[in-house]
């Protein structure tokens, strides 16, 4: 088995955001350079009697009669699973699940990986619908991978408007969790990421059962007076240092400017959590997901001998991001559901209300080829686009996801406004038609954006030749 989902993750405690919201975040980076993803409310069920067998690799699993309504980010080809990936269900609880985390061998010569067991397609199909908090995520999470087994690694982020919680399965039955501190933040780029486990601290950290023992059984602990998950789990080789340490470098620079002076791109022993040195917004959070090691040699957009040592955070493979935002200051349920669609660095964050029965149409029915009336389409087209001549079009580009930051957040506060009247069917069927108007608006600006850079860049062509300009 191996993970299709080489991503960043990001979360937030409700006393280091800026809005005092939780905050998980991801973007989902495929194998492949464009993989249609779909955006869509999945309904609540009731008296469901269905066994759910994964396309995937077979795991067969019995759905529970009652589930909640939740949004999801599903692949277009179902054919290897729906891979739902990441979404707010209305437990107000959020959940993104595919942060692939790699073993070392020698955890998994112990306790290798079940081939029709728990993987990254079935997750959020499996465990969203059904769980009340956060905590609950990892302990249900955990009932799982006891009975059926995990097929591959795996970082997961639970969120509800008092905590955040991160759980990494490594092996076929081992997983530990830790609950982010309110006043810190936590990034993880694909490799176990959690350190000591404090098991005299069950409020804090959660784990698999028998977990000491079968470290202790086999002798897997290499350090004499620590019980380091990430030392005794993970792993710490030159793929790590170029592939994965580079990014939480990057991000811990700015986030954490002073506690993380003198850190370097490879290090590997950078800490996971961090206590936040300012109060981090949503923009920081999406500065984080689309950068590219801006400002840095390591750049692959610049022109340094050094732009391609390490492998960036922003990629044109990544099929979706997302930053979902809990918030805790209004009465009513009013989680957003953030999508990054194309590429992040190019593409703006489009905020949806969760509390909401269907999405836009613009985001439910993504075609297997490209139609500019697909949002999933329009923004890798101005992706491309803005990549192609990029020197010419990014600030353009920018001014352009700063215009819709601005307009975002003006537009969230009039329907929270409106919305504090209402409850019931009548405050969803309100968010949801706000949906449908924020996707017009993003959708609308967006082509704006892309039909003027074409244009534009017809004047850029290297094919162009000028000697008398009346010819």
């Amino acid at each position: 088995m191996q993970n299709k989902d080489a991503c960043t993750s990001i979360m937030v405690g409700k006393n280091a955001s800026l809005d005092g919201a939780t905050y998980i975040a991801r973007n989902e980076d495929r194998v492949k350079a464009i993989e249609p993803k779909r955006f869509l409310v999945k309904p609540a069920v009731e008296g469901r009697h269905e066994t759910y067998v994964s396309p995937y690799n077979k795991v067969t699993v019995p759905m529970p009669e009652k589930g909640m309504r939740y949004t999801s980010t599903p692949s277009l080809n179902q054919k290897t699973g729906p891979n739902e990936e990441d979404g707010i269900n209305e437990a107000n609880v959020a959940a993104s699940f595919t942060e692939s985390v790699y073993a070392n061998d020698r955890v998994l010569a112990y306790d290798p990986f079940i081939k029709n067991g728990l993987a990254e397609d079935s997750l959020c199909t499996l465990i969203l619908p059904f769980i009340h908090s956060a905590r609950e995520g990892v302990e249900y999470t955990g009932k799982l991978i006891a009975k059926y087994g995990s097929a591959e690694g795996n970082g997961m982020q639970f969120a509800d408007e008092d905590s955040v919680w991160y759980m990494e399965v490594v092996t076929g039955h081992q997983w530990v969790a830790v609950r982010i501190p309110d006043d810190c933040y936590a990034v993880t780029p694909n490799q176990v990421a959690i350190e000591d486990i404090d098991f005299n601290d069950p409020e804090n950290y959660m784990w698999a059962d028998g977990i000491q023992e079968f470290v202790e059984e086999h002798r897997l602990n290499p350090d004499t007076d620590r019980w380091d998950f990430r030392h005794i789990f993970g792993t710490s080789t030159q793929k790590d240092r170029h592939y994965n340490t580079p990014r939480t470098w990057f991000a811990q620079r700015y986030l954490s400017p002073k506690a993380s002076q003198g850190q370097m791109p490879e290090d590997s022993e950078m800490p996971f959590i961090r206590k936040a040195e300012f109060k981090i917004s949503n923009e920081d959070i999406q500065y984080v997901l689309k950068s590219h090691f801006n400002e840095t040699p390591y750049d692959p957009m610049g022109d340094s001998p050094e732009n391609k040592t390490y492998r960036a955070i922003s990629l044109s493979r990544t099929a979706q991001s997302h930053i979902l935002q809990v918030r805790n200051d209004q009465k009513y349920k009013t989680s957003i559901h953030w999508i990054e669609l194309g590429v992040p660095a190019f593409n703006p964050y489009v905020p949806f209300f969760a509390n909401a029965d269907d999405t836009d149409e613009s985001y439910r029915n993504v075609p297997a080829k490209m139609d500019l009336k697909c949002a999933f389409w329009l923004n890798e087209a101005l992706a491309e686009v803005v990549e192609s001549h990029y020197n010419d079009f990014i600030e353009k580009n920018e001014d352009y996801q700063k215009e819709l930051n601005e307009w975002a957040r003006r537009k969230i506060a009039e329907v929270d406004q409106a919305a504090a009247k209402l409850d019931g069917q009548a405050l969803t069927d309100y968010l949801t038609k706000q949906n449908h108007e924020v996707a017009a608006h993003y959708n609308e600006r967006t082509k704006e954006l892309f039909f003027e850079l074409l244009t534009e860049g017809c004047e850029l062509s290297k094919m162009s030749f000028k000697m008398d300009p009346n010819l």
